[in-house]
């Protein structure tokens, strides 16, 4: 079961030749993150397309059944049982066709970029190390893995070497430090490439994060 996402698309002053795919927090739209293009300090010219999706509308039991935009239904606060599994593979898929959408323009896989925070984090993991065809990096802000210590299953081979950026807030209160140490550890482990670094900030983006972000951006799409 997957669902067509809006997203809000911005395109570079030139033809895009790569994409970053931002996804966004619990109850956030696309809306929340678009406005930071213009911090990530990239070259005047740069072929970047950026695109912003809106995640679905569903109930979030944790937030008493309420209905916000989610990735996935939260079903508790335990790092182990937090992200109910079917949401976030119905997630996946409809991930997956925005980046085949990306590959069917004429964007090869190895010059997108599939970003995410928080609980876009959690599915820019997902979705990026079981995709079937390499990506240039995997960006996960603030987020765990939905399995705790544990990698997803059907892990593609094809990503086994991808950079990853794991940024984490030393001060977050909503997803704490060690569910994101958690995750990176557990890709370290398995022998993935990923890059982990933490700010003095909560559940949130920093100015100098954003340029540290624009700065590897540019490193895997040139």
């Amino acid at each position: 079961m997957s669902f067509k996402l809006e997203k809000i698309v911005i395109e570079p002053q030139t033809p895009a030749t790569a994409c970053v795919i931002w996804l966004h927090g619990l109850g956030d739209s696309g809306a929340g993150f678009a406005p930071v293009v213009p911090v990530l300090g990239l070259a005047g010219q740069h072929s970047i397309r950026f695109l912003f999706p809106h995640a679905p509308e569903q109930a979030v039991t944790i937030n008493g059944g309420f209905v916000m935009r989610s990735w996935y239904d939260i079903k508790s606060m335990d790092l182990h049982d937090r992200a109910d599994i079917q949401g976030v593979m119905a997630s996946e898929q409809s991930i997956r066709q925005l980046i085949v959408e990306q590959i069917n323009s004429g964007i090869p896989a190895d010059k997108i970029v599939l970003a995410g925070f928080s609980q876009g984090g959690v599915m820019s993991l997902f979705t990026g190390l079981r995709f079937e065809q390499k990506l240039a990096g995997i960006m996960a802000l603030s987020c765990y893995l939905p399995g705790g210590e544990t990698l997803p299953e059907q892990l593609a081979d094809a990503n086994a070497h991808t950079a990853i950026l794991q940024h984490h807030g030393e001060q977050d209160d909503v997803v704490p430090m060690f569910a994101g140490k958690m995750a990176y550890d557990a890709l370290i482990a398995a022998g993935y490439q990923s890059t982990w670094k933490t700010y003095p900030m909560a559940h949130s983006v920093l100015p100098n994060q954003l340029a540290d972000i624009g700065q590897w951006l540019q490193q895997v799409l040139k």
